[in-house]
């Protein structure tokens, strides 16, 4: 399987000598023609953003990990470490760096962001002298945000205390997270955010704006239960719609001890659907949601009393570099 730090783009310098390695990397882009930065300001940056590809990761997700992470760079320009763990250790405590740059024009010629990207491969011995190397390559005036993705056990994510404990906001991945990442004692879990929960964003929109238009005792009378059901595919997504739901309906005044909730796999199913059902003692009370985030299309079925309606409406999910936004600055 190659290794995550070779499925990179970069050019490798000398660990030691990553900011000399960025100024030749954009005086050879300027030599050949191609864009660099004229001036400081379009390197000018607004956040420290570390990037930790665990173990569990492959060369084609580290590579889609890349592009999502250039993308959101491009509207919040960020200096960016990419961490790239080894699976072997052919030198022990060998610390190799790549560096990569590209420019971005905005809605003139004028408005130019250059980003830097610099990665860092290292072995389980080398660890320990990663930190000293990863706050060199950090900007000291700048908030950090730390996204590991795809770390294999979080008793393991947390001996990088230089990173859980400076973050502002540390970033998982529920769905593809060890069980217990969200239960884990970090050293600040106030600052951690689920990436699902911000990719839901969409559907909590939806659903809140449509709820919203009824009377909260409406809402939570005689509600017995939630029931959330899902494809296959969207067990993480389920799990959190179905927690915000009793969060959002308790804070209408339903009792959450006593409202049941219910995650339901429908699979097979059609690929992206998910839906929600509430559960009254009523008969002619009714509240449904059903969502095809793969074509984009959601139905709205209700009765609180006031008649039948039927609402569709448009639903998708967050794209993965608007989700790292949200879920860092929101």
């Amino acid at each position: 399987m190659p290794a995550i730090f070779d499925a990179l783009p970069g050019v490798e310098v000398p660990v030691d000598a990553v900011s000399k390695g960025l100024r030749d990397m954009w005086a050879g882009n300027a030599a050949d023609g191609r864009p660099a930065p004229e001036a400081e300001d379009a390197r000018a940056t607004q956040v420290n953003f570390v990037l930790h590809l665990g173990l569990n990761t492959t060369a084609a997700d580290a590579a889609q990990q890349f592009e999502v992470v250039k993308r959101f760079s491009q509207r919040y320009p960020s200096r960016i470490v990419v961490l790239c763990p080894r699976h072997i250790e052919p030198a022990p405590t060998e610390i190799r760096a790549k560096v990569y740059g590209e420019c971005f024009l905005g809605k003139s010629k004028a408005d130019k962001r250059c980003v830097e990207f610099v990665m860092l491969s290292y072995s389980r011995s080398a660890r320990p002298f990663l930190e000293n190397q990863v706050s060199i390559c950090l900007s000291t005036d700048l908030p950090l945000y730390y996204w590991a993705h795809r770390f294999s056990a979080s008793v393991r994510l947390a001996d990088y205390q230089y990173l859980l404990s400076r973050a502002k906001r540390v970033l998982i991945d529920s769905a593809i997270a060890p069980d217990d990442a969200l239960t884990f004692p970090w050293p600040k879990p106030n600052n951690v955010r689920d990436l699902v929960y911000s990719r839901l964003l969409p559907v909590r929109q939806t659903i809140g704006q449509f709820l919203a238009a009824y009377a909260p005792d409406s809402l939570v009378g005689d509600l017995r239960g939630v029931t959330v059901s899902h494809d296959g595919s969207l067990p993480a997504e389920a799990r959190v719609t179905l927690a915000w739901l009793k969060r959002r309906l308790t804070a209408c005044g339903a009792d959450g001890q006593k409202i049941s909730g219910v995650v339901k796999s429908h699979a097979p199913g059609p690929e992206g659907s998910l839906a929600v059902r509430f559960e009254y003692a009523r008969t002619d009370r009714v509240f449904q949601w059903h969502g095809d985030l793969k074509t984009g299309a959601a139905l709205f079925t209700a009765d609180f009393g006031a008649g039948r309606t039927r609402l569709a409406a448009a639903v998708s999910l967050l794209a993965p570099d608007m989700a790292l936004s949200e879920a860092m600055f929101f």
